[in-house]
């Protein structure tokens, strides 16, 4: 432990440029050949933070060679139509990932939506098949964030082989997927969530926590082992107005050997990883 560094900042807009160049160079040879990678991208309402996601998305796309489609309705949008051009996108040669943006007005189902989407198209990898190809190791989308948060350990050069990873939280955007990431790279995984019983006890253990419950300070310094990898997902606002993640920044960069920051470490890597989806559903189609 004497060589221990800590608190090194792992930096998602860095590898998440690094990663967007690659996409650039992909959906370049790609087009070459004929195809080119196409996005839809559908919003509903005038919720503000989700127009600021669709907006990112959007230029992404557009900065990395990706053509996107970006279609807004208003929140009295019927179900049924929604559902209506999802269909006519799942039969359009020129798209190959279809995303809408939630949350979605009360009216709408959001997984009457999801599963609406082509299993070929579903680039958020949100959809039932989509989780049951990801729980038993089949080669479907994986879910872009807890994707992005693989690619930030790996990035430390971490090897997960026989580690162990606590993942907080059991959504199935996050917690739940993260954790058969995890698996998937030969990790012992423990998921604790609000009804674990001293959650301290499981992240002391940690040799990787993955924070995902949107819950501010959810993880503070003496619940981390020194020299264990921490990635915060959470996106939360302080008591100033700042955005903050589920960790205790200040005090667990101190113990932990790599952290991510937030903004500036998971958020970069959840579009770009939707712009690999968009890519790789764009070559599955052009074979």
């Amino acid at each position: 432990m004497t060589n221990q560094k800590f608190g090194q900042i792992i930096d998602g807009l860095a590898l998440s440029a690094r990663l967007r160049s690659e996409v650039a160079a992909r959906a370049l040879a790609l087009k070459a050949r004929g195809t080119t990678p196409g996005l839809a991208v559908i919003l509903v309402g005038d919720d503000p933070a989700s127009a600021v996601y669709v907006r990112n998305k959007v230029k992404a796309c557009a900065d990395t060679g990706v053509h996107s489609v970006f279609e807004k309705y208003e929140a009295t949008l019927t179900e049924d139509v929604l559902l209506a051009r999802i269909a006519a996108l799942n039969i359009d040669p020129t798209i190959h990932g279809i995303l809408v943006q939630m949350p979605l007005p009360r009216h709408i189902n959001p997984h009457k939506v999801i599963e609406a989407i082509s299993a070929t198209k579903d680039v958020d990898g949100y959809a039932t098949l989509s989780a049951g190809e990801l729980m038993t190791g089949q080669d479907g989308f994986r879910p872009c964030t807890p994707y992005g948060c693989m690619k930030l350990i790996e990035s430390t050069g971490f090897d997960l082989r026989g580690k162990h990873a606590v993942v907080i939280g059991r959504s199935n955007t996050v917690g739940k997927p993260m954790a058969l990431l995890l698996l998937q790279a030969n990790a012992t995984v423990t998921v604790c969530h609000s009804a674990t019983v001293d959650m301290g006890h499981f992240t002391r253990q940690a040799d990787v926590i993955v924070a995902a419950v949107g819950k501010r300070n959810v993880l503070t310094a003496d619940m981390v082992k020194p020299g264990a990898i921490v990635i915060d997902v959470g996106m939360n606002r302080n008591d100033d107005g700042k955005l903050c993640g589920d960790v205790d920044f200040a005090g667990v960069k101190e113990v932990a050997s790599h952290i991510t920051p937030v903004p500036g470490g998971v958020g970069p890597m959840t579009i770009t990883m939707l712009l690999v989806n968009t890519l790789e559903a764009a070559e599955r189609a052009a074979k």
